[in-house]
Parts: C-alpha cells; structure tokens; sequence
C-alpha cells in the first residue's frame, strides 16, 4: 500500500508585519501553495501575526492515475486468469469444480467410518437438566 502526502496545512507565527510577509514570499516560491493568509491578532502582551498556508500536492486521483493497473481481486484472492500452483483443477460450466488426479501412486480417499453402523440414541427421561 503507498502513503502519498496530498495536502498540507501549516501555520506560523510572526511578530511583525515584515516576518509574516516574508514568510509567504518564501511560501510562493513552492509552486504547491494553493492557499495563503495573514491574520492580525492581539493579547496583553501586545500586536502578533499568524500565517495559514496550505500546500496541495496532488489528488487522490491523480495517484491513483499514475499507478500501474492491477486486478480487482481484493488482497489475498486470486483473479480468473491467475495459474494456480496448486492441485491443478477444472471450473465446469455449471459451476462445479472437478479435481483431477495425476498422482497416480496415492490410493483414493477411504471413509474409516464407513462400515460404522449409528448408535441409538439413550432416553433422556431422567437426565436432571
């Protein structure tokens, strides 16, 4: 997953007029500024300044414009046209996958329960719960 920086908010402090200017001047030299302003502000200490910028770098869809195109398989799940490296398998046209075998020396699956006959079930009538 890539982490792309899309926009930045930034703000300065400046004690003078002069400083706040010089701060967006050097602001603008960055051709990302898509946003400035200088607010006046005042305390018991006296007159200071703050400065907004705000700095775009690019869109969302613009990143996702410049990456390479890959399948729509979310993480982790193969596409249709992947090759499995796996037991090698056919997809038959109504849905239904058929397995083949080309291992011929192992012995096909044998249920070990097969020849077990249920047992009945035991009354209940006098369990307490």
């Amino acid at each position: 997953m890539a982490k792309t920086l899309l926009n930045q908010k930034e703000r300065w402090y400046a004690d003078s007029s002069k400083e706040a200017e010089e701060i967006v001047a050097e602001a603008k030299q960055d051709d990302s500024l898509t946003m400035h302003k200088i607010h006046e502000k005042h305390n018991s200490k006296g007159f200071y300044f703050l400065v907004d910028l705000e700095r775009t770098y690019s869109t969302a869809k613009e990143e996702m414009e410049k990456r390479p195109e890959k399948d729509d398989a979310p993480d982790g799940q193969m596409s249709i046209d992947e090759v499995h490296e796996g037991v090698p398998y056919t997809v038959n046209h109504d849905g239904s996958v058929t397995v083949e075998n080309n291992d011929e020396e192992l012995p096909e699956f044998e249920d070990p329960f097969a020849d077990v006959e249920a047992k009945q079930d035991t009354p209940t009538e006098n369990v307490p719960f």
